[in-house]
């Protein structure tokens, strides 16, 4: 058997090959500290298509507001049950749902305070290197003060903003392309 290396052009849609095992819907177990949360949504394509084949990474603050990280040096307490982390595969719908805690405020540049928000990286057939974006939570009065959602143009801030709907369930969809509704993706 011969194997040929993956194209260096896509990110995707080798993700079955050697990544399924880090897949986690839920990234917490019943010690975790914190108000839990379910988000869900679809991955849309600039044709209003839905991405069968995307993944997107989660990374986030514990509910104290602290990373599960050796670089947060915060005096804010580390939830051992808790390390932020997820990797969540859309279904053949671009479908997908993830389990997590409301994450506390995390300082950012120059002493300002970051709104809680959730880190999503997406990949997808297509890209050459992943999307950046973020998650905030509707109705965080840290929102109107984020350093980084405030460069955001009020009228697109509405793609990094989920509320719960009647089930107690934040919605958040991810649009690639193509409309006044794509996603705002970020430069790293």
């Amino acid at each position: 058997m011969t194997l040929t290396a993956t194209t260096s052009h896509t990110v995707g849609p080798y993700y079955h090959i050697g990544l399924t095992w880090l897949n986690r819907e839920d990234l917490t177990v019943p010690q975790t500290l914190g108000e839990r949360v379910a988000i869900t949504g679809q991955v849309i394509d600039g044709n209003g298509e839905f991405v069968n084949d995307a993944m997107l990474e989660v990374w986030q603050a514990n509910a104290a507001g602290k990373y599960a990280h050796p670089e947060d040096e915060q005096d804010k307490p580390l939830d051992p049950h808790f390390d932020g982390f997820g990797r969540v595969p859309v279904d053949a719908e671009g479908r997908f749902r993830f389990t997590t805690i409301k994450p506390g405020s995390v300082p950012g540049l120059n002493g300002a305070t970051q709104a809680p928000h959730l880190v999503v990286l997406v990949f997808a057939r297509g890209l050459v290197k992943h999307l950046l974006t973020r998650i905030y939570f509707g109705g965080e009065q840290a929102n109107e003060t984020d350093p980084l959602l405030s460069c955001v143009p009020e009228e697109r801030r509405a793609t990094l903003v989920t509320k719960p709907d009647a089930s107690g369930v934040y919605q958040w969809n991810v649009v690639l392309q193509g409309t006044d509704a794509e996603t705002v993706f970020f430069d790293y």
